[in-house]
């Protein structure tokens, strides 16, 4: 902040919207702008996509540790339940913890999504797909907060 006489909302601005997948692919904070991107040869946006992908892979690692071990991977919201590939590379190497993705069906998740097992039979870990679904959420929430007002 100092060096570059920034106040703290413009540094909260940068941290939050201009950091991240835009940071790095310099392209938009899009995951379906990148993807489209990488499709075009976009290394920058591959870096992007990648550096990503690892970080789930390391959390999933480190979560794995911290509870000695996992029964499931459950992908969900926007990026988990639209981009396939986003499953597979986070997925990749994760075989030694008994997680094994099935990439036909990572690959080929009918719409609309269902709750969808997407890993294979033999998998140790179970890897999911589950469809978030926000509205009804606080919608939910909301009722009850004012259902609670009115006694």
């Amino acid at each position: 902040m100092e060096k570059e006489n920034l106040s703290i909302g413009e540094i909260n601005n940068y941290l939050n919207k201009k950091s991240g997948f835009l940071g790095v692919s310099g392209i938009s904070s899009d995951c379906r702008d990148l993807c489209a991107a990488i499709e075009a040869g976009n290394e920058r946006a591959k870096l992007a996509l990648d550096m990503f992908c690892y970080q789930i892979k390391k959390y999933i690692g480190a979560y794995s540790a911290a509870m000695g071990g996992l029964d499931a991977i459950v992908f969900t919201a926007g990026i988990g339940e639209n981009t396939a590939i986003v499953r597979k590379l986070a997925c990749q190497g994760l075989e030694y913890l008994g997680a094994e993705l099935d990439e036909a069906v990572n690959d080929n998740v009918p719409r609309p999504i269902n709750t969808t097992c997407l890993s294979k039979d033999s998998s140790k870990v179970k890897i999911y797909l589950i469809p978030t679904n926000e509205e009804y959420v606080i919608a939910s929430d909301t009722a009850e907060i004012v259902s609670n007002l009115k006694k």
